[in-house]
């Protein structure tokens, strides 16, 4: 298992490792172990899956407040995503600046985002399915977003006129949401 840090501390990219021979491939998509010896200690305690029929929808940017928040482990299964975290810790030395990172089937490559970040994604192909792991349960009262074209952070996501759910055409600029994530580093 490869482990690579980003710009911005705690976003980590997972490469597991592949065996593959005439047949196919095998890996381990996580495992507790290899994540302990590479200083990654999560409980995750729940597992999404998505599907996008059509390239060029986005989704985000999306996230829980605190008490809720969350850690994810994302993985694109099918297709490829521009995969974006945003750093809402307020405090923190990178507060507002995002980091991107090319998901594929491809690549298998996953991105590990912690708590106190908006995530979102913009898909590259037709028919993508995005697979990822929380340490936190769902909790609707805790549910958030923010727009994906807030001028206050300028994530490039590469695409005009994306397809976009109601809810995140209606979502809050950063300035006029409730984000209540602290940098304690």
């Amino acid at each position: 298992m490869k482990v690579t840090k980003t710009e911005i501390e705690g976003l980590l990219i997972i490469e597991p490792e592949v065996f593959g021979d005439h047949r196919g491939w095998f890996m381990e998509t996580w495992t507790k172990k290899k994540l302990l010896e590479c200083g990654i200690d999560i409980d995750f305690v729940q597992d999404n899956h998505s599907y996008s029929a059509q390239k060029g929808t986005l989704r985000g940017l999306h996230f829980q407040i605190d008490p809720k928040s969350q850690t994810k482990l994302l993985r694109c299964t099918r297709g490829e995503i521009l995969d974006v975290a945003v750093d809402l810790r307020k405090g923190s030395p990178t507060y507002k600046k995002w980091v991107s990172v090319k998901l594929s089937a491809e690549n298998k490559k996953q991105f590990l985002i912690p708590k106190g970040f908006a995530h979102g994604f913009v898909t590259l192909t037709d028919d993508v399915e995005v697979q990822y792991k929380v340490d936190e349960y769902y909790a609707p009262e805790c549910d958030r977003s923010i727009r994906f074209d807030d001028p206050e952070i300028g994530v490039d996501w590469g695409i005009k006129d994306p397809i976009l759910s109601q809810k995140d055409l209606n979502a809050p600029y950063l300035k006029d949401s409730d984000v209540n994530f602290t940098y304690n580093g």
